[in-house]
């Protein structure tokens, strides 16, 4: 008996146990015939052709793409496939299955074909009992994909479109201190706009943004950062490295925004230029806690490496609130680790001497040129 028959028999003995699968991802897919009450009517309709069914199961994903299997009732359906719980699994069309080819494959070359399970598509008119219907199945997956990517190149070259016009692209967060109207396609300020006018105001006025962010309570000075050199504030869209003027209403003036920019730009080059006589600067941490030490003025004194912890003029770098260590002079670390270098270097330098009187370093350098002598005769 071949083994299509004998899988037929047994099939017969214990009964089938069909999978329908349906999936639609929008409002759109549905108004144009894919809904999934209209699925589910053929994919019943189908399953009555069948003969000696012992269950039907229904696996249904709403709201979910086809170009991953990220999805809940796919990862069900995997899950009793894999679990002997199906025999049949059945779907409308192709690409409700998966819109990518890998997934396809995977689906139905790793995930089906092993557990003897049979992959049914309505619409096309074939199965993978045969080995045509697996071969169909490859090549339909070839233009199943081939559509998703068509679709993923008409999208963005309508986002181009749309920043070209001045509407927001969407996708991705909206700026603090507005909302994406989606009738209008704008921005729309919200309640925050004041919040971001008052942090230029703050800015130009002196602030740093260390100083703004606390004032707000925000933990991270790059948030304050991120908020003043984004230029859809005063009324512009940047989309792949390229300004486009908006139709939204700016919350602060061009020249603003230029201004920030410009004082922005003068304190970074400051800051590159500014020369530090602090050897240890960056590379000191407390032994209490594990955070960072800065230097600070210690009167006629010197300067103190302090924890910042016990500082606590940046609040995400604190460790522990309570802690107690040692605030030392500067001057005094930077003594102790110039002898500790001073001293390794002496004691490297000693053993180097050393080598060299008693002759271990030439004895070296023999080794290596016999080492190298050899290699050349290996190469000729």
């Amino acid at each position: 008996m071949s083994k299509s028959k004998m899988i037929q028999t047994r099939e017969a003995t214990r009964g089938l146990i069909l999978a329908t699968y349906r999936r639609v991802s929008t409002d759109k897919q549905a108004d144009e015939g894919y809904s999934l009450d209209v699925q589910l009517e053929k994919l019943q309709a189908y399953a009555k052709t069948f003969s000696h069914v012992r269950d039907t199961r229904d696996y249904m994903d709403d709201g979910y793409s086809g170009s991953s299997l990220d999805r809940p009732g796919m990862k069900r359906l995997i899950e009793d496939i894999q679990a002997g719980r199906v025999t049949h699994v059945i779907v409308v069309k192709l690409d409700r299955l998966s819109r990518s080819q890998k997934d396809t494959l995977y689906l139905i070359e790793d995930v089906m074909i092993p557990a003897n399970v049979t992959f049914i598509s309505i619409m096309e008119s074939f199965n993978t009992d045969t080995a045509f219907g697996r071969a169909m199945v490859g090549i339909l997956s070839v233009f199943a994909q081939l559509e998703r990517e068509n679709i993923f190149e008409r999208t963005r070259g309508g986002m181009q479109k749309r920043v070209e016009k001045g509407y927001w692209p969407g996708g991705g967060r909206t700026p603090y201190g507005y909302d994406y109207d989606p009738a209008q396609g704008i921005l729309v300020p919200n309640e925050d706009a004041g919040i971001v006018r008052h942090i230029y105001d703050r800015y130009l006025s002196g602030a740093s943004m260390q100083s703004i962010a606390d004032s707000l309570h925000l933990k991270y000075e790059k948030i304050i950062y991120n908020i003043i050199t984004r230029k859809a504030n005063a009324g512009y869209i940047v989309y792949k490295g390229v300004e486009y003027p908006g139709r939204h209403e700016p919350i602060i003036s061009l020249d603003t925004y230029h201004r920030a920019m410009q004082l922005l730009a003068d304190r970074s080059a400051a800051r590159m230029v500014t020369k530090t006589s602090h050897l240890l600067t960056g590379l000191c941490y407390c032994g209490t806690c594990g955070a960072k030490l800065r230097y600070m003025k210690w009167g006629k004194a010197g300067h103190k490496l302090i924890c910042y912890s016990q500082q606590r003029s940046k609040a995400y770098l604190v460790h522990d609130p309570n802690c107690d260590g040692p605030a030392p002079f500067a001057e005094d670390v930077e003594e102790g680790v110039m002898q500790t270098l001073f001293t390794v270097s002496q004691k490297k330098l000693a053993d180097a001497r050393r080598s060299v009187e008693s002759g271990s370093m030439e004895a070296v350098l023999q080794e290596r040129l016999k080492k190298a002598e050899g290699k050349l005769r290996r190469l000729y």
